[in-house]
């Protein structure tokens, strides 16, 4: 049965002390620069996938969200509380969101980069009995995913342990998948949309973009964020042009 698109984050903006500020790191970022400026950005339901050059702050954004949503850095679901490295931006203590009138069933931040240290979390957590009568490994799938290739690993995640009506924020999950996995991970994004799930993805896939009925947000390099249509998402366009012309490509850049 189709669920109602779920909508549990409703909008994402900066203090309004912290908005004002334009120097040093993150505030400097170009997509927290356009926050500051924006006053904000408005989440639809279903998938919001945000893209851009590298550099520009679209993974600090979802890294800050998370936080700010009461997600452990490294990732995981609420409940994890682990810490191996600080990497993270301050950003998420610097962000207000405006959550909607329904609460998530469940949740979970994937941080493609940290997911390693989420992994042995979990191996962790079950042989303490943190899995509360059962084992974990049973929601991501049943094997633990340091016996599984990455990519994999990142799959069991999306079909064993994501479900109805949850709440998901994806760093980059195509980081450890094929164009084969892409496919399945736009697959099942589609279900868990249909289930009344929220996703809020940075991304560099044009496989994942073609996600139907998905927003997409692209952040310039002056930090402008606006709404895009596939066909004009930097991802797609910089993909086709170079599938379509390889060799012109290569040349430019090889012989530059």
């Amino acid at each position: 049965m189709t669920r109602p698109p779920g909508r549990f984050i409703r909008q994402f903006r900066l203090d309004a002390v912290d908005a004002s500020r334009t120097g040093g790191y993150p505030f400097a970022l170009p997509a927290v620069a356009g926050l500051a400026r924006s006053g904000g950005v408005v989440l639809g339901p279903g998938v919001t996938f945000l893209v851009g050059e590298n550099g520009t702050g679209k993974s600090t954004l979802v890294e800050a969200v998370a936080v700010a949503a009461g997600f452990n850095p490294e990732g995981g679901s609420r409940n994890f509380r682990f810490a191996t490295r600080a990497s993270e931006s301050p950003l998420g203590e610097h962000l207000r969101l405006t959550w909607g009138v329904h609460k998530p069933r469940t949740e979970f931040f994937l941080r493609a980069e940290s997911y390693y240290n989420v992994a042995s979390e979990i191996e962790r957590l079950d042989r303490e009995g943190g899995g509360f009568g059962r084992p974990l490994l049973d929601s991501y799938g049943g094997v633990s995913p340091h016996e599984r290739s990455h990519g994999e690993s990142f799959l069991d995640l999306a079909v064993n342990r994501f479900g109805p009506e949850g709440l998901y924020l994806l760093d980059e999950p195509e980081a450890a998948l094929s164009v084969r996995g892409c496919l399945a991970l736009l697959s099942r994004m589609h279900e868990l949309v249909a289930q009344g799930s929220q996703l809020l993805v940075a991304t560099h896939s044009p496989v994942l973009l073609a996600l139907p009925g998905a927003t997409i947000l692209e952040i310039g390099d002056d930090g402008s964020i606006e709404r895009v249509d596939f066909d004009q998402a930097l991802p797609v366009r910089l993909t086709r042009e170079f599938l379509a012309a390889p060799d012109r490509f290569l040349r430019s850049l090889l012989e530059s």
